[in-house]
């Protein structure tokens, strides 16, 4: 729940609190929030350019740093993460800016599978052969990157253990999706693998994902910070697609793919993540193309019962916003005390 100073000239209003508290408490509130990530304009240009900052060090680096060698592109990354670790140091430690200070952090983390990449090209030690040049990294799956991914991840949870900035998240989660497609060809061998053992493997590593962000999710409460979204975000990836382009032939197999994805639906309530929502929408979504399409093409009734579902959906809706609190509350109290344990708070 958002509070506005609107809310708490209503407060003034009702005789709930003096306009002097309304003052005194929402300066103690800005000044509480002051670190936490906000849409504005700063916060925006802070994030905006890490992002610029990353994505220069890796999906826009050229063909031109391959000249220096491996062991220039090596020292090179481990020099502009040092000098990022240094600034981000000074940030957040004797500056007390948060923001900037983690994403210089995260700038330095994500330099890791390029400096793993230099030391891997200088030596020419490879998991699984050459894998190419460090722009292929983003490109193509190969069990190559391995070290690249594990090292990231490695780095990542170092850093978080003296740095506890939320976004930190992001490249770990980030590495582990890859992971989730180069592992499959490092276990399995380039040859003996196929496009359906890649995708069991994405799936299941989806879920592991999801479940460590569960995890961390009941461990952190969110006003620590939202540690957990990324790793759903990249574990809902890994397993939704892995789950989506499976498909099968046996209509009994789609059906259950819906029931899935509503499963998904149920569990953005349960956990309070809208991003399961939008998975699980997207495969509802699908299936129901899969109807019209294959099974209902040719019947006439077929998008009048789906336009009658939609304003029921849009209905219930409503009836659940005007009771929200009132429903959520009969469904806590039906919910065993082991449940309500097990579920992430606020």
């Amino acid at each position: 729940m958002k509070i506005y100073p609107e809310d708490l000239d209503w407060a003034v209003s009702q005789g709930l609190i003096t306009a002097e508290q309304a003052s005194a408490l929402w300066n103690a509130l800005s000044e509480r929030n002051s670190d936490r990530p906000q849409f504005n304009f700063v916060n925006v240009s802070f994030y905006f350019g890490a992002l610029i900052v990353i994505s220069a060090m890796t999906w826009f680096m050229t063909l031109a740093w391959e000249s220096v060698g491996g062991g220039g592109i090596f020292w090179l990354a481990i020099i502009y993460a040092f000098c990022f670790v240094l600034a981000g140091s000074n940030l957040w430690q004797q500056r007390d800016m948060k923001i900037p200070g983690g994403l210089l952090f995260t700038i330095a983390v994500s330099l890791t599978p390029l400096a793993i990449y230099g030391l891997q090209r200088a030596t020419g030690f490879w998991t699984q052969g050459d894998p190419g040049t460090y722009r292929d990294f983003y490109i193509w799956i190969k069990g190559s990157w391995f070290l690249m991914e594990l090292g990231t991840i490695i780095t990542g949870l170092i850093a978080l253990m003296f740095v506890r900035f939320p976004f930190l998240t992001a490249p770990i989660a980030f590495s582990l999706y890859f992971m989730s497609m180069d592992i499959t060809p490092l276990l399995f061998g380039e040859k003996t693998y196929n496009w359906q053992l890649r995708l069991l493997v994405s799936l299941w590593f989806g879920i592991a994902c999801i479940v460590v962000a569960y995890l961390v999710d009941i461990r952190i409460r969110r006003r620590n910070g939202d540690f957990a979204f990324w790793l759903y975000l990249f574990g809902l990836l890994a397993f939704w697609f892995g789950l989506t382009l499976m498909g099968d032939s046996n209509e009994f197999q789609k059906f259950i793919y819906c029931l899935i994805n509503v499963g998904l639906i149920l569990l953005s309530v349960l956990l309070k993540r809208k991003v399961f929502i939008v998975f699980g929408a997207l495969g509802v979504f699908a299936y129901l193309g899969h109807l019209a399409y294959s099974i209902f093409q040719n019947a006439i009734l077929f998008p009048i019962a789906l336009t009658v579902l939609g304003i029921f959906i849009i209905y219930l809706g409503t009836v659940y916003q005007r009771n929200s609190t009132n429903i959520e509350l009969f469904l806590e109290r039906l919910l065993p005390d082991t449940v309500k344990r097990l579920l992430p708070r606020e």
